[in-house]
């Protein structure tokens, strides 16, 4: 039986990636001991496997396809398939941003003034090139971690990784540039996406994928409601397309179905009830197929 090796991020993506292919149909079962979570897809074998060497491994086609961050593609220079963009995180959803930091009161307040500096980073590429855009020399070291707590002391700046700033600022740290801002990528080694049943199977898991995250903060509401109140209603439902009204079996009624964000269910539900809406349902979304 022909197999797709899928790439898992083991990490601080690790719980929400798992959750997201739970919404999408997948269950994964990671256990501590194991690199090789299970999945109940026997055509899929999962290995769990660092953002920062996922797309290396793609690439040479140990493992077909995988996700990690736009970043760690750029960093290690990888030649893959970018099948998908999906934004999420270990905290919320939104990109992740690269920026440089110093102490607070630092005298380095943008890039020339790291002239003759010491930087610690995990993307050492990365850094390199923006030093190389502003034409300032400065040394760049690698850190192997906790690299928010390296100033002033074990280094004049840091570029690290951030969703919320909250760790920089609690480690009394200022931002003072952006180097790029990135999300993460379902990605797919190039032989493997000419191969029709891996192809199919990456594409199919990319859609579904991508149908979870559209599906978030969104509910359906479904309602009855006389033919004469229509419009009234429809001027209250914001909709993901437009409502599906459809025609009941009592003459004079009509059913919406419709789409909406779920922070304006509690101002919008009084609302419709107000215009003589019945039966309301709210109902959660797994997945919207756009």
């Amino acid at each position: 039986m022909s197999k797709l090796m899928l790439g898992i991020p083991k990490g601080s993506l690790e719980k929400s990636t798992a959750e997201m292919f739970a919404k999408a149909g997948y269950k994964i079962s990671i256990s501590s001991r194991s690199y090789y979570p299970s999945i109940d897809d026997e055509e899929i074998e999962c290995m769990l496997i660092r953002a920062q060497e996922m797309s290396r491994y793609v690439e040479k086609g140990i493992l077909d396809c995988g996700l990690t961050g736009h970043d760690w593609i750029e960093e290690n220079g990888s030649d893959v398939v970018e099948v998908a963009e999906l934004v999420y995180g270990k905290v919320g959803r939104k990109p992740l941003r690269w920026v440089l930091a110093v102490p607070h009161g630092s005298d380095i307040k943008e890039a020339k003034d790291l002239e003759g500096k010491l930087i610690a980073t995990e993307a050492v590429g990365m850094t390199k090139r923006y030093l190389a855009r502003h034409g300032v020399n400065a040394s760049v070291e690698f850190s192997w971690g906790a690299t928010e707590v390296k100033p002033p002391k074990l280094a004049d700046a840091i570029v690290e990784i951030t969703e919320t700033g909250s760790s920089l600022r609690a480690n009394n740290l200022d931002i003072i540039d952006t180097l790029c801002e990135s999300t993460t990528r379902f990605i797919a080694n190039k032989e493997a996406m000419n191969d029709d049943f891996k192809k199919n199977k990456v594409e199919k898991i990319a859609m579904l994928l991508k149908a979870v995250l559209a599906a978030e903060g969104k509910v359906g509401l479904m309602l009855n409601i006389r033919e004469n109140d229509l419009d009234k209603a429809l001027v209250k439902l914001p909709a993901l397309e437009r409502p599906t009204v459809s025609a009941l079996a009592e003459e004079g009624w009509v059913a919406i179905s419709t789409i909406v964000d779920e922070h304006v269910v509690r101002d919008l539900i009084p609302d419709l009830t107000a215009c003589g809406a019945t039966g309301i349902v709210e109902f959660p979304l797994n997945k919207i197929v756009l």
